[in-house]
Formats: structure tokens, C-alpha cells, sequence
């Protein structure tokens, strides 16, 4: 039977029979990967712990019919482990998980996988407000997924901006000449926060007011909404108090 290895982050796991799961695994080769971990419900298995959600491994696996095998895994991050504890960024973790389970297929890339290691390492390490990380992490998906925002140019005839009208279903802010009749309206400062979000440049959106930074949060769930076509499940139970 072939093998094959490759790093992976457990997105999700199903129960299956009395003591098997199957693990949904983003992988940096090979897009996303289920397979099917023998005996993990079991105390004395080998390597359950290292296959739960938000943990990063180093795996082989059996190529199955529906389905791989997994036949070994090593932990290379035990980011899940390490955000379980807070609440806070437990719900964090979970909104980035299931975001990256709607955005990625059998043909990701690279990308999204270092993405989401990375988001996740910061999160457990505590390098930034959690609520900011999942932001960042959100704009920067959908962008590789094809949808980056324009938060400066008009999305719809590229016109230089700077303009206040955003309209997510056009791809971010747009001219007064295109802007539809009840377009929201974004200051400076949050238009300010959303681009330092995108381009990962922390000090400029950690020096953001509360209120730059909620308004800004509005804009990024009404965004990744609309081009994920339905609600993420997580995202109203994440909980920004104090992270």
C-alpha cells in the first residue's frame, strides 16, 4: 500500500466506531487530508493527543480507497494544547480552523497552511491581542483565497483613494461615483486599522483606538460572511473580553 509524508494541522476530528476518529488535516503538500486514526479513543493510544484540533504534526499516512490511514504522527506544534486553557483564544483557535476547513480543498497551497500555522503559533505564544490575530488572520485567507480587499484604491474602477464608502459585495471601499445609496461610511482610523491588519503591521494597529478596532471587527466578519456565502458557526461564540 503507498505512503506518503507530509506536516499538517488538525482542522477537525469525527468520532468513528467505539474507538477510531477521522481527522481533517490541512496539509503543506497535499490541500486537505481525511484520514481515519485507528484506536486514538483508546487511553493507551500511541498518538491521540498529538491529533486533536488546533495541534501541528508531522505524519504518515496509508493511501486509502475513501479515506488514508494514519500510520504515525509528531508533534510539531502543540498549539491546540497550548490555547485550550484560555477561553478566550480557544474560541480564537476555533474560528480560524473552521475558516480555513471552508477556504481550502485537495488543491491548496502552501500558503494557506503557513498562514494558519503562523496565526495559531502567535496565538498561543500571546504575541497579540487575540481578537487583532484572528482579523489579520481572516483578511489574510480570504486574500489568498482571491478576495483581498481594497481598503484605499476603489475596488470597482481603481480609482485613487482614499475612500469611505465600503461595500464588501465589491470588494472593499469604493468612489462616492459607484458607492450604492446606504453604503457604510469608514473613518480614516478604521480604514487606517484594517490595512495594517492586511499587511501584518502590528504596531500601527495596536496604537488604534477602541473604537477603530470594533468598527474595523464589523468590517471584517461582514466581509468573510459574504464570501464564505453563510456564517462561520464559531465566530459569534468568540469572545474578545480580555484577550
Amino acid at each position: 500500500m503507498p505512503t506518503y509524508r507530509d506536516e499538517g494541522v488538525v482542522l477537525r476530528t469525527h468520532k468513528l466506531g467505539e474507538a477510531d476518529r477521522i481527522v481533517t488535516l490541512l496539509s503543506r503538500q497535499h490541500g486537505k487530508v481525511r484520514a481515519v486514526a485507528k484506536g486514538v479513543r483508546r487511553t493507551a493510544s500511541r498518538f491521540g493527543a498529538r491529533l486533536e484540533p488546533g495541534m501541528v504534526v508531522d505524519a504518515q499516512f496509508y493511501v486509502g480507497r475513501s479515506l488514508d490511514i494514519v500510520q504515525q504522527a509528531d508533534t510539531i506544534g502543540s498549539y491546540g494544547a497550548d490555547i485550550a486553557d484560555d477561553y478566550g483564544r480557544y474560541t480564537v483557535a476555533m474560528a480560524m480552523l473552521e475558516t480555513a476547513d471552508r477556504l481550502t480543498d485537495h488543491e491548496a497551497g502552501t500558503q494557506h497552511y503557513l498562514l494558519l500555522v503562523g496565526a495559531l503559533r502567535s496565538l498561543a505564544r500571546r504575541e497579540h491581542d487575540a481578537g487583532m490575530t484572528l482579523d489579520a488572520y481572516l483578511l489574510r485567507a480570504l486574500s489568498i483565497a482571491g478576495w483581498a480587499p481594497s481598503f484605499v484604491d476603489c475596488a470597482v474602477t481603481g480609482a485613487p483613494g482614499p475612500h469611505s464608502a465600503f461595500v464588501a459585495q465589491l470588494g472593499g471601499v469604493v468612489a462616492d461615483a459607484v458607492a450604492p445609496p446606504g453604503a457604510v461610511r469608514l473613518d480614516a482610523a478604521t480604514l487606517e486599522v484594517l490595512g495594517a491588519l492586511l499587511a501584518g503591521d502590528w504596531p500601527v494597529a495596536e496604537s488604534a483606538d477602541e473604537r477603530a478596532l470594533a468598527q474595523a471587527t464589523g468590517v471584517v466578519a461582514a466581509y468573510t460572511q459574504f464570501h464564505l456565502e453563510r456564517a462561520l458557526r464559531s465566530l459569534p461564540h468568540v469572545d474578545r473580553s480580555g484577550v
